[in-house]
């Protein structure tokens, strides 16, 4: 079954979303981070994104992986591996009903995938005519292939790579 991509308009309610989320996952991982980010489009106020909150889980090195997984199990989260990504474990959850959609990552303070999220991220948040044409592009990718995921990540994927070159990161690929 295909998704439908939905692309909206900034909304404000983003940053309590993250809290909310970030504050369920606080009694289970404090005292085990370094912190918790809110990445992604939602994190940028004034860009349009998908309503999903991408959250980095921010762990000293691998070590801690383990203890983190477990804490994380026991309040309903799976860890999936990778996902083909190297430096950031995904999980995927369940009983979260009452919580936004969101997307959870882990990854160690030094990993190359989240220094590219926070980089970003901190660009954009500075930049509004950066947000502006982000937003537009994102716009228009969810107009043109509105079934389609990996058509409409291809059509954005050229804004991120210049924004990557221009703060003098490299691509994932």
């Amino acid at each position: 079954m295909k998704k439908h991509v939905v692309v909206q308009t900034y909304d404000e309610n983003w940053k309590k979303d993250f809290v909310d989320i970030r504050d369920e996952l606080n009694v289970v991982l404090n005292g085990l981070v370094l912190g918790i980010e809110h990445v992604g489009s939602t994190s940028v106020e004034g860009l349009s994104a998908k309503p999903i909150i991408d959250i980095d889980v921010v762990i000293q090195d691998r070590t801690s992986l383990p203890s983190v997984i477990s804490a994380l199990q026991k309040i309903g989260y799976i860890h999936e591996g990778d996902l083909g990504v190297p430096g950031r474990e995904a999980f995927k959850y369940s009983g979260k009903e009452h919580l936004k959609k969101h997307h959870l990552y882990v990854c160690a303070e030094d990993s190359a995938e989240l220094k590219r999220h926070i980089a970003f991220r901190d660009y954009l948040r500075e930049n509004p005519d950066a947000v502006a044409e982000y937003s537009r592009i994102k716009e228009e990718g969810a107009r043109m292939y509105p079934w389609d995921i990996d058509k409409y990540i291809e059509h954005k994927t050229p804004f991120i790579e210049k924004i990557y070159k221009y703060i003098g990161l490299e691509t994932n690929k």
